[in-house]
Parts: structure tokens; sequence; C-alpha cells
């Protein structure tokens, strides 16, 4: 490990640094994913190109104190696509074997609540190909000069693929093109419904035209996708499929039945195969499909409809036979009278016509029968009682009777009964009660108009929140009709959720009443009550008291001592609202009582003074008939949680060996709500170990909002990770804590996106200095054909360093730029016998016909001469960033020290970025780089120089 010694602070407990911290946040997307590239789009946003299949990952680098809350989100273009996919609270989106439908805009939005939001966004990009498809289409031409017949075939290509496809026909081994063969003619690819498509006609068949032919697809090998193919082999038997069905059309079953339906080809070159299809959109879960044939178990009237069998072997069009299943059922009875014995110019008299319809629905309707009986006898037409069925057509499903010159000998119960052809399926039957009422002399009524009526005293009906209520509406009539409830005052839902509920009796039954059902409820008497009457209906009001809403529920006060405390509970509403009272109690103590007035809605208590005796739990109870409500007051001395502050520069540091150390750093959430913090309890422990040490950091003084605050961790055992807590403590006691991860790392990383520029430094004894940059704030006067066009990342936003060689920089010119120092941890504690090893990398750019040279030299402690650089290149290196990786041994504390050095004109500017030190030596360095590392000879030599100067220091 190593450490940035400049910047380590010494031995002192806690330190405390001036300013303020609090920053808004800012935001950078970076991918670590499997990406085939990344490019710009309008200068501001990138496409990430990634293969299906493949893992996305993107992270969302962000700064900002306190720490920015981080989610993603996701559009994709459309208003009914935008945010499908659930938001990740992540600063990584991972996203593994990703689909073509996931490509679309992803966003990172970062926010602290300083300030605006910071959102970033990428658009992600997915390639694939699909397997191509061939389909082949045969004409036969008319008849030239009664010789022969022309016969020309189409083969067609097609392939769902992203990027646009590429194809290419073969005939054998042969690549056909449009020319090559007169016999042969090649259309350019056109776009059709089932996307782009290339077509190869073959006119006036000949012997050779029959083989096998392959379409290739081809998007040129983007993002590593090969190259994709199918054969179709053509022969003088090629021919579209045919197919039969072994079943009767339609097919009629009863429900329960099991139903097999058996399709068999007839015909077709390649073999065709067989697929079945619903008009139901999907074949029913239950279905089992085995070869040509369906079986559909225990069928259901839900599963009745068009079954289709459809063959294909593309050549031709598919082949497609089918048939009905239709599934016996009776369903909904209803009948009605004629005359309309309710209308008040047409009263069914004694020796009048009457009419009873009777109705049913029946599937298949020609097999619906009816018969009538009265008093449970069999009634058969006659003169005077004549029996029916109406045109299908007219009216489906309808049976009459007609009473010719109606007589008191006619009272009876008269059933209608409906029943399909050959049994199987349970009758519906349908009673008519004619009663012996009668009216003033010549009329006779055998039937009762319904009415309604809301007893006394049952509207308004007065009950309270919880309650179960009963509203009532009283309703007569023969036959007596069912009642519809439903809400007479506004659209909403009954209390089970439908429209309208049914009663029987009249009863509207309500458990646990909500304040949301007070309003008017309307009971109907429903229209199938066998006559065309205009409903009858009445209302009934419903008030629901229920206890005073309040705010706030719960409010958690944090004052310090001697200051004032104000609590205030406010009523939202309440029914009864007139008859208001409340009263303030500490921990069941009454502390003041009282009523509301008129104008006011709120209650107001104030501490003039806190005092210890004054910290506890406050209720405010708000009463009225139907209850109270509640607002409680937690009153606190309690000091809010610190903030770490997680953008510390370089906060992990190694002074000795197996054990490291950590810049703990904080600000402290509103310190001045509470009484002054007099310390911090600090408690750390090894992830996985259940014991917790702890100590207390001691604070002087007040300080304010946003002052940083450090801590020093040290006696870190490598390579664990660590939980730390902080928890404020104040003369009331401890406060609330927060807690974060401490991370051991090898390795330092900087890419240049703080001012500070990770404490790197100008060289003052060099010619010029490095310059920090970015795309998007490049001045418009910038040379040409020379530096890059964005950081390592390709982002225009993001930074780098680099040297801008124009006037009045001079040929052999140098600029200089300094790393901080990094300690060296012995592996052996007496001296350093085995120097470890470290891999320095960075990213470079090297474009312009005028490039010079970049060195990267090892600076160590004590040294005075200059060493030969550890890594070195000249030259264009063209336009593109490139890495470059070196391992090196010091021997002592030592910084590393990029010079760009100007070349022979103006197009010669040099660019880093995302520089790395990382213990060990280095993996996989990148074979096209120059590196001058030192050989083991000059390690030594530079050992014996360092032994010496310490043996001449000891002797002074």
């Amino acid at each position: 490990m190593v450490n940035l010694s400049g910047v380590v602070l010494p031995s002192p407990l806690r330190q405390r640094q001036q300013g303020q911290r609090t920053t808004p946040p800012s935001v950078r997307i970076v991918h670590s994913g499997h990406a085939c590239n990344v490019e710009e789009e309008r200068h501001a946003e990138r496409v990430y190109t990634i293969r299906e299949g493949e893992t996305l990952e993107l992270s969302c680098l962000v700064t900002g104190h306190p720490r920015p809350q981080i989610r993603w989100t996701k559009t994709a273009g459309s208003v009914s696509d935008r945010f499908q996919d659930s938001s990740v609270f992540n600063e990584t989106l991972h996203i593994a074997k990703i689909l073509r439908t996931q490509g679309g805009r992803y966003y990172c939005k970062a926010e602290n609540g300083l300030g605006s939001p910071a959102i970033k966004s990428i658009r992600v990009d997915v390639y694939y190909l699909d397997d191509p498809v061939v389909t082949v289409h045969q004409s036969i031409g008319e008849a030239k000069e009664q010789f022969y017949y022309e016969r020309t075939v189409f083969l067609r290509c097609v392939a769902n693929s992203n990027p646009p496809v590429r194809y290419s026909w073969h005939r054998g081994r042969e690549v056909l093109t449009q020319g090559s063969d007169k016999g042969v003619e090649i259309y350019e690819p056109f776009f059709t419904q089932q996307g782009e498509t290339k077509i190869l006609k073959l006119k006036n068949l000949r012997p050779q035209d029959y083989a096998n032919y392959s379409c290739v697809a081809s998007v040129r090998n983007v993002c590593g996708i090969p190259d994709r193919s199918v054969i179709f082999r053509l022969t003088n038997k090629t021919a579209s499929p045919s197919i039969k069905l072994l079943v009767e059309d339609p097919i009629v079953v009863n429900p329960g039945q099991t139903v097999s339906l058996v399709c068999i080809t007839t015909g077709g070159e390649p073999p065709p195969l067989l697929a079945w299809i619903s008009s139901n959109d999907s074949l029913p879960q239950r279905s089992v499909v085995k070869g040509g044939t369906l079986t559909l178990p225990a069928i259901t009237s839900d599963e009745a409809g068009v079954y289709s069998c459809v063959a294909s072997n593309n050549v031709g069009n598919p082949a497609k036979k089918s048939t009905t299943i239709v599934v016996r059922a009776l369903k909904k009875g209803r009948f009605w009278i004629t005359p309309d014995p309710y209308h008040n110019d047409d009263n069914i008299q004694i020796g009048r016509e009457v009419k009873i319809s009777c109705q049913v629905e029946a599937t298949p309707p020609e097999e619906l029968t009816f018969s009538w009986l009265k008093n449970g006898r069999a009634l058969r037409s006659s003169e005077r009682m004549v029996i029916t069925q109406t045109d299908p057509d007219i009216s489906p499903g309808t049976t009459n009777l007609d009473i010719i010159d109606l007589k008191f000998t006619d009272f009876g119960t008269y059933t209608c009964v409906a029943a399909l052809k050959g049994g199987g399926i349970p009758e519906i039957s349908i009673d008519v009660n004619i009663s012996s009422t009668t009216v003033p002399p010549l009329f006779f009524s055998f039937l009762v108009p319904p009415n309604l009526t809301v007893p006394r005293g049952k509207s308004p009906l007065v009950a309270r929140e919880g309650d179960t209520v009963e509203l009532e509406c009283l309703v007569s009539g023969k036959p007596k009709p069912i009642i519809l409830w439903s809400r007479a005052d506004k659209e909403a839902p009954m209390p089970d959720g439908g429209m309208q509920m049914e009663s029987y009796d009249g009863v509207l039954r309500i458990v646990n009443v909500s304040r949301e059902m007070t309003g008017s409820y309307r009971c109907q008497t429903s229209q199938y009550n066998g006559f065309n009457v205009k409903p009858r209906e009445a209302v009934v009001e419903l008030i629901v008291q229920y206890p005073p809403t309040v705010e706030p529920v719960h409010m958690e006060t944090r004052q310090g001592l001697g200051r004032p405390v104000v609590m205030t509970c406010r009523v939202l509403r309440a029914h009864p609202s007139r008859v208001l009272r409340f009263e303030w109690l500490l921990s069941n103590r009454l502390l003041h009582a009282g009523a509301f007035d008129a104008q006011r809605d709120e209650t107001e208590y104030t501490i003039r003074s806190l005092n210890r005796d004054g910290w506890g739990e406050y209720t405010c109870n708000v009463i009225n008939e139907a209850g109270a409500g509640k607002c409680t007051f937690q009153v606190t001395g309690k000091a809010y949680p610190a903030e770490f502050y997680y953008d510390t520069y370089s906060p992990l540091w190694q002074n000795r060996p197996r054990v490291y150390g950590f810049k703990l750093q904080w600000t402290q959430m509103n310190p001045n709500a509470v009484d002054r913090i007099v310390a911090y309890r600090l408690g750390i422990r090894q992830m996985g170990l259940q014991r917790w040490w702890e100590q207390e950091i001691p604070v002087v003084g007040a300080f304010s909002k946003g002052e940083l605050m450090t801590h020093n961790l040290t006696e870190l055992i490598k390579p664990e990770s660590y939980e730390v807590r902080l928890t404020p403590i104040t003369r009331f006691g401890e406060g609330d804590s927060t807690i974060r991860i401490v991370t051991y790392t090898g390795e330092f990383h900087c890419s240049f996106e703080e001012e500070t520029i990770c404490m790197f430094t100008q060289d003052k004894n060099d010619d010029f200095d490095w310059t920090r940059h970015s795309a998007s704030t490049r001045d418009t006067k910038y040379t040409p054909n020379t530096g890059p066009s964005g950081d390592r990342t390709d982002s225009k936003q993001g930074f780098y360093m680099y040297i801008e060689t124009s006037r009045p920089r001079k040929d052999g010119d140098q600029a200089r730029l300094i790393s901080p120092f990094f300690n060296v941890a012995p592996k052996n504690p007496y001296g350093i016998n085995n120097p470890p090893a470290y891999c320095f990398g960075f990213f470079y750019h090297m474009y312009g016909k005028h490039i010079g040279t970049l060195n990267a030299h090892l600076k160590q402690k004590g040294q005075t001469a200059s060493e030969a650089p550890v890594w070195s290149l000249n030259g264009n290196q063209n336009d593109r960033w490139k890495q470059a990786k070196v391992s090196i041994r010091p021997t002592a504390s030592f910084q590393v020290v990029l010079e760009g050095i100007r070349g022979p004109g103006i197009e010669g500017d040099i660019a880093i970025d995302d520089v790395t030190l990382e213990e060990g030596e280095c993996r996989d360095p990148p074979p096209n780089l120059s590196a001058k590392a030192p050989s083991m000879s000059s390690h030594i030599w530079l050992l014996c120089i360092t032994v010496v100067m310490t043996l001449l220091e000891g002797q002074r």
C-alpha cells in the first residue's frame, strides 16, 4: 500500500479543518462492463454499445457533501415505456445477460439537498443478430408457343438484427452476385413488416438450379457477433404444405369432457412443422400438444372457440385448417309479462289476453327446447293456452305462453323449463305465480307493483368510524324484486369495490365503516323483476363520525437547555367539529387543558426555558364525541448524527508492514440545534467479528455547521475491512450514531476530476506547466489535428492533464508534473534488502505531427541526481488513448514525475489521464509500449548508495 505522506495528519487525536465543506452534487457515468464501443453523441451524452447476453455495468461517480443519494432510472423513448425498470438506488447499475428490450437511455441522478440534482445519461445500444430465415415462393407463367411453361422461384432471406444486416447468397460453394449468372437476379435489400429482406430470383428453373442455397447474414463482426447462415435445399419436389383435420366441424361437447383434435400433413417438401393456435389468443394452460394432436382435458365454457392447425415449411404460404369447439351450456333465465300490469292505461283484465314470455341463453341455440308446467303438471298448447317459440332471428332462446280470455281458473304457478337436447346439462326453470288478488269490480291484478320506503329514524343514520351499520329500505311487491344499492351523491365504488351491491331483503350491511363512506346511498328495485317497469328508488343518508385528524402525529424536537420550545397541534378535520377540546400531557401528567374557539383550528404549548425535567414525550389529545386524535412531541437534547465525508483525497496510507491507517473525516449535522458537542464516541470493529473497540474523541470549543473534523485511524490490519461508528455526546448524553465501512485497497488512482489534481504539483524549475482541461470547456481557438477530443473514457465532461505546445513554447521546452510522496513499507524491518514492487500506470494521448517525448521518472527521497526515465515514448501515436504500465522497486519514499517535452511544432499536444499506483508487479502490461524500467543491477547499485549514505549520516 502507498500513502501520500504530505496529506497524512500527525499524531494529535483530532484536527479541525476550517471552512464550509457542504457542496452540491456532481455526477459522472463510467462503464466497467462488456462494452463493444463507447462513442460521443451530440457532444454531451455517450452511446454505450453492448452485445445481447453480456453484462451491462455502469458506475455513477459522484462528489458532494453530505453524501448524495444516487438513483438510476431508464427511459426508452415512449411515454408508456418510461421508467419501465425498477429504479436502482445504487452507485453501480448491473444487468446480467442484457436483452435487446433493455436498450435505451439510462439516467443517473444524484441529490443531497443542496442546489439542483445532478443528472447524467448514457444511451445503451444492444447489438444482436438472429438466425436468418429463408422462405420460398414459386410461380408458373402462362404457356409460351405451346412448348413449355416458365417456372420462377423466389428465395427471400430475413434476419432480425441491430445494427442493420448485410446478406450474401451462395449456391453450394459458389457465391452468387448480380450478373454472375443470367438465370439469377438478386434484389437489393428492402424493408417489409418482418424487417429488412433480400430476395434471390431464379428465372425459368434449370437443372443446375436444383441445389443447396445458403443465405449468410452479417453485421460485420461488430461486438464480436459472428455471421449466421441458413441452408435451403431446392429440389424438383419442393412444394408448399397441405394438411387435413381428422375431426368434425363444429365439435359439440359437454363441460368436463376431454377433447382431442388430430391434424396430419398430406403434402409439402421439406416436411412441414405443425402448430396449434386458438382464437382466444393462447391455448388453455392445461392443454397438451403432441405432434399434430391437441388434447384439451376437462374442457370448460371459457375454452370454447376456434382452434386452428397451422403447417409451415417456409415454402409458399402456411397451410391452415380450423374447427370450432362448442361447449354446451344454459344460463341467464328471465321472464316478462305483456301487457305491463303496472301501466296505468293497460291493466290486466278478466277476459283479456295475457302473454308470459321466458328467455334463456343456450349454447348451441339449435338444441334448446322448452316446456311449460302449471302447478307442476305438463301444459300442452290449446286454443286458450297457446305455446309458441319466437323466431331465433328476432328474439333468440325465447318461448311464449298466451292465455286467451283470462279466467279465475287460470290462477296458479306457471313454470317455464329450458333444456338442451341429449341431456347432460342441468335444466333451468322459471316460476311465475298468478295470485288471487283482486281490484275493484271488473279488474283483476295478479301482480303487486314494487314499493320502496325508508323506515322512520333510519335516515340520516349516524354511526362512528369502525362500527357496523345497516342501511335499510323496506321493499314490497309480487314478485319481490332484488334491491340494488349504489352511491347517490358521487361516482364512487361501494364497500365491496363494485359500483353496485345486491340485497334480497333491502338491507345494506357495512362492516368497519370509515369516514370516506359518509354520503347518500340509493336503493333501487332491479329491472329484472318480470316487468317492464320504471325502477322505484329511495335515498338513505349516512353520517360517519370520526375522531379528529391532527398533525403532526409524531414530531421530534431537539433543543438545548435554557432555550424555548414551542409545540403546535393542528386539527385537519373532524366530525363533529363543533365540540372540540384539548389537553396537553407530559408522561401522563396533565399540563394544560381547554376548548377550541370557533376561529382556531390549533392549540399551542410553550416551554419558555427548557430544563432537564422538560425532556420527554409530550402528548396533545384533541377530543370530540367520536374519540381523540393525538399529537406526540419527543423533546430531546440528542445531537444529530455526524455525516461522514467521502471525498477525502487518498485517506488510506501505510507506514509499517501488515498494518495501514485511514484518515476519517466528517461534518456535524445541525451542530447548533442542541447543546455544544463535548466529544465523539468512536467505535470500530473488524468486519465479520462481534466485538466493538471504543474510545472518546474530546472536542475543544464550539464549531460551525460544515466544519470538517478529522481523526486518524491507525493499526488497521491489512487487508481487513472495518465498520466505524461515530456518536456525538452532549450534556444530554449520546446522540444519533452513524456508520460507514473502511475498506483496504492497495491502489492510488487519480483522474484529475478535482481542481486539487490529487495533490500533484508543477515543477518550479521546468519551462512551462501542465494544464487541467475538459473538452466541454475547450477554447474555440484550439489547435486542430492534435490533442484528445475527450478524457480517457471519451467523456467531454471528464478532465485530463495536457501540455499546450502553441507559442510561445519552443522545441525542447519541458513541463514536469510531480506526484505526492508515497511511503514504502519494508518487508524486512531492519532494512530494505528486497524492495517491494509497485505497478505505475497511466493513460496517454500523443496525437499530432509535431509530437515530442513523454517520460516517466522515479524520484526517491534523498536522491539528488536525475535518473534515466523508467518509461519513455516519442512521436505520433495516432488519435486514441493508450495505456502504459511499468513495474518499479523504490527503496525509499518516492514521487513519480511525468515529463512532457515539446516537439518541433504546434501540433504536438500530449495528454495524460487516470494515473494509478498499485502494489505488486504489473500484470499483463500493454505489449505495444516502450518501457525503460531499471534493471536489477541498477536497483542493487541504488541500494548500495542508500546504505553508504545511511552509514555516513550515522558517523556524523
